[in-house]
């Protein structure tokens, strides 16, 4: 495992145990007590509650916390907005390049399967996918509408989970990615500097 990832892991796992569960359990605490007040089913309801929090504090969940995944996401989106602004006053690209593999030289194009390799991940610079081409800028930085998935697989990584290899073509030097947008982010945030890829290598005519 990268060491930087291990330590991201070690500290955030860190921090579960200690912060987060403690002041659950001193939420559950008050809950029954107040419920002793209450009496009746104000009792129950809150004991109940009680209950819930105390089992979430003691049984954490496998991987990283939605609380830590949706902490790095806000801090990834936060880069993304003050990249853009660096990116226009420079006037330098923001957006991954977009590569039509339907149409053009990309789709009459030579190519050749390489299988599955680890690629560095600063190397995927462009999508086939003019959706993704405007959901992520060009270090693969979300936008606030991939939260949701983008968790879900930052938890994966954390948790250790496998996860499939992403799907790119290779052009010259650099990757662009069929499939697996998110898997990269993820990657590139945890400070990952390789990912395993299903490469399929095109060969640029002289001309283009």
């Amino acid at each position: 495992m990268d060491r930087r990832l291990l330590t991201r892991l070690t500290q955030s796992r860190s921090g579960q145990r200690s912060g987060l569960p403690r002041r659950r359990l001193g939420l559950a605490g008050g809950l029954v007590a107040g419920g002793l007040v209450l009496g009746g089913l104000a009792e129950v309801l809150l004991a109940m509650a009680a209950a819930v929090l105390a089992l979430d504090a003691l049984v954490p969940m496998p991987g990283g916390t939605r609380t830590a995944a949706d902490d790095r996401f806000r801090h990834v989106v936060r880069q993304r907005r003050r990249a853009r602004l660096v990116a226009r006053l420079r006037g330098a690209p923001e957006r991954l390049d977009l590569l039509d593999d339907r149409a053009g030289w990309a789709a009459a194009a030579p190519r050749r399967a390489l299988g599955i390799q680890a690629i560095d991940v600063r190397s995927v610079t462009g999508t086939v996918e003019p959706f993704k081409a405007r959901s992520f800028d060009r270090a693969l930085r979300p936008d606030p509408a991939s939260r949701e998935q983008w968790k879900r697989i930052w938890m994966a990584h954390a948790g250790g989970a496998p996860l499939p290899p992403v799907s790119v073509y290779r052009v010259g030097g650099e990757h662009v990615l069929r499939d697996g947008h998110h898997r990269v982010s993820v990657a590139r945030e945890l400070g990952l500097e390789r990912i395993d890829a299903d490469v399929v290598e095109l060969h640029r005519p002289p001309h283009c």
